[in-house]
């Protein structure tokens, strides 16, 4: 059955729900586990980037295998199911045992387990969409996923200020249980691994390394993460120091904010990014990010940290629709579209784990806003490799073929 054929029967609702409910379990909790664990269990910033750190590496050097194993396998409704219930159990242990081990161990699980449903999604997705659907596809999917940040943010902030922020944890096997209802119901997603599937012939993991196009892009996201995965944890605990009663809101405040702006520039952007090409789009996102954190240190008034926030929504929100799309442009012929997502979500995950620990370091040693300084030092670096080393991958005038793209040869911006 041609794609085309699937997507005729297929119901995208469905795909939307799943994006929806799935938003809290990829991780959207994480920054209360931060500001709870300085705040309520007065751990150092130190022992909190540990914690992080640990849970990242083990996630990224899992990432680029999970990514190889959804190519091929054709149970991906079953493997999402699967790891819904261990981030549900993790998260589980963390307000039960709120103590260095336990949340370790729980916080390392997760992360190992989160890392399936980006690549499962984005799989479903390339086999039960044509190639002329796929960007405004891809921007719905992001758009679907920051509608449910927005949801989580907000039932997060009622139950922090209602009960504790322990029992916002209790939040994720909810949201888990609701998401593998949802999968099980959605009778076409069952079809999608047959087109997902790694073809005869595929690339070999070389393939990742003799894309130069990819090579680079691996890099960009690695420093973009380095310097971004911090400041929202940062923030939070700068709001929960001057409010402490009203932490959990606060940091709802923070991400409603951001997420709310995430959303309409994740469909513009499925909109513009065939027309407009993808690295002026992602560009901006780049840029956006050094002016961020330099902002945070103009001021320690509450709003003024919650307005600058909002400008995450502008680069999480390119980020997000235009990640999964690059990777489509770059990889398209080879066969290990997943493979790769693996290997930029590794990237991505050595970024944000060592932004965690480096960002710790410093406040303890330097204080927020020298932290923030060096944050957005960071990101000009990514704006600058981006804006020189990126080619264009958007193709406007034909396609080109899978060992062009693989030699680097796709047309520059």
């Amino acid at each position: 059955m041609t794609t085309l054929a699937k997507a005729k029967r297929f119901n995208p609702r469905s795909l939307d729900a799943i994006n929806f409910l799935l938003a809290d379990v990829r991780g959207a909790l994480g920054p209360y586990l931060n500001v709870f664990l300085v705040t309520q269990q007065h751990w150092s910033q130190s022992e909190v980037g540990v914690v992080t750190t640990i849970g990242g590496l083990l996630g990224l050097a899992v990432q680029t295998p999970i990514g190889a194993a959804i190519d091929t396998t054709r149970a991906k409704r079953g493997v999402i199911v699967l790891a819904l219930a261990v981030l549900a159990l993790g998260a589980v242990v963390i307000f039960a045992l709120p103590t260095f081990w336990p949340v370790a161990a729980a916080n390392s699980l997760m992360a190992v387990v989160g890392d399936v449903f980006g690549p499962a999604v984005a799989a479903l997705t390339l086999g039960l969409y044509a190639r002329k659907q796929l960007a405004r596809r891809m921007g719905r999917n992001s758009a679907y996923d920051h509608a449910g940040n927005v949801a989580i943010a907000v039932a997060a902030g009622a139950v922090g200020y209602a009960f504790s922020q322990r029992a916002v944890f209790l939040l994720v096997p909810v949201f888990a249980v609701l998401a593998a209802i949802d999968n099980d119901r959605a009778r076409d997603l069952r079809e999608a691994p047959e087109a997902g599937g790694a073809p005869a012939g595929a690339e070999g993991i070389g393939i990742l390394f003799r894309s130069r196009p990819l090579v680079v892009f691996g890099v960009c996201v690695m420093l973009f993460h380095l310097a971004n995965a911090a400041l929202l944890p940062l923030v939070g605990q700068k709001l929960a120091a001057a409010h402490p009663k009203e932490a959990t809101a606060m940091m709802s405040a923070c991400i409603v904010a951001a997420q709310a702006v995430m959303l309409p520039i994740a469909l513009l952007v499925g909109r513009t990014a065939d027309s407009w090409g993808r690295k002026p789009l992602f560009l901006a996102g780049f840029i956006v990010l050094p002016i961020r954190a330099v902002l945070y240190t103009l001021s320690d008034n509450s709003a003024w940290l919650i307005g600058v926030q909002v400008l995450d929504g502008v680069g999480a929100g390119i980020f997000g629709a235009l990640t999964p799309l690059v990777i489509a442009d770059i990889m398209r012929g080879t066969g290990r579209y997943n493979l790769a997502q693996g290997a930029v979500a590794t990237a991505q995950g050595i970024g944000a784990s060592l932004s965690g620990l480096i960002a710790g370091v410093l406040v303890d040693h330097a204080g927020y806003g020298a932290t923030f300084l060096a944050l957005g030092a960071v990101a000009a670096v990514a704006a600058t490799v981006f804006g020189l080393g990126m080619p264009e991958t958007a193709d406007r005038e034909g396609e080109a073929a899978p060992q062009q793209r693989a030699a680097g040869q796709i047309r520059p911006a």
